[in-house]
């Protein structure tokens, strides 16, 4: 069992019957659909708000009952990968593309718990390319806006093909390095004109399962618990 999949059993504790679940997108994320589906298959009662096709597709595959975001007011608990993870909660995530749908389902959930392995752990953000969300009209006006800024910014790409969110919308990624203030960057980008959302979730999580060769490690972020 590799450390995706003990931290993804490990989140299992985490749920009772009767939630509303948040499912985020990623590996392991896949993991931890297929242990909710053999729970739900022992009896466990839930029902799932997806954030994205791939994850639906894969939920529906393991007979996870699933209702639109737009059917409910809050979600108890939501869980998620993150590409990375730093002292301060702060994550980034989208490197599957599905970063928009993601963070709305986080902001109208009651807890977020961010399941990784410790290979995503970090001091500082910034060595995985920081995902953003742009519109398609106009986009190769949004990348010169970007580099205008600073940015060493590329539209992602897919066997030859402009990648495209579930929602039809752009990826474009920036090779950071470091991301020093994330706070500060983030807003900075939301103000360029183009750019839906950026895959910079500031202390979004309550809970960060960490999992390594010795188990998993529960981080509590105490700004968001007290």
């Amino acid at each position: 069992m590799n450390e995706k999949q003990i931290a993804a059993e490990k989140a299992i504790e985490f749920i009772q019957s009767g939630m509303i679940l948040g499912l985020g997108t990623g590996s392991t994320i896949n993991f931890f659909l297929k242990k909710l589906g053999e729970q739900i298959k022992k009896g466990l009662n839930i029902t799932g708000v997806s954030s994205s096709n791939s994850t639906t597709s894969l939920a529906l595959s393991y007979n996870i009952p699933l209702i639109s975001i737009n059917e409910v007011e809050e979600i108890d608990l939501t869980l998620d990968g993150a590409d990375e993870v730093d002292k301060h909660f702060n994550g980034i995530k989208g490197g599957g593309g599905a970063l928009l749908y993601e963070k709305l389902i986080a902001s109208i959930s009651k807890k977020n718990i961010w399941i990784i392995d410790s290979s995503k752990l970090v001091n500082t953000l910034g060595k995985f390319p920081l995902p953003l969300e742009i519109v398609s009209f106009g986009y190769k006006h949004t990348l010169l806006k970007l580099k205008q800024a600073g940015f060493n910014a590329s539209l992602r790409m897919r066997n030859g093909e402009i990648f495209q969110s579930d929602g039809g919308n752009y990826i474009v990624d920036l090779i950071m390095n470091k991301i020093a203030y994330p706070e500060k960057l983030y807003k900075e980008i939301k103000l360029i004109n183009g750019v839906i959302e950026n895959g910079l979730f500031i202390n979004t999580p309550d809970l960060v399962l960490v999992s390594s060769e010795d188990g998993v490690k529960v981080l509590e972020n105490n700004s968001r618990t007290s």
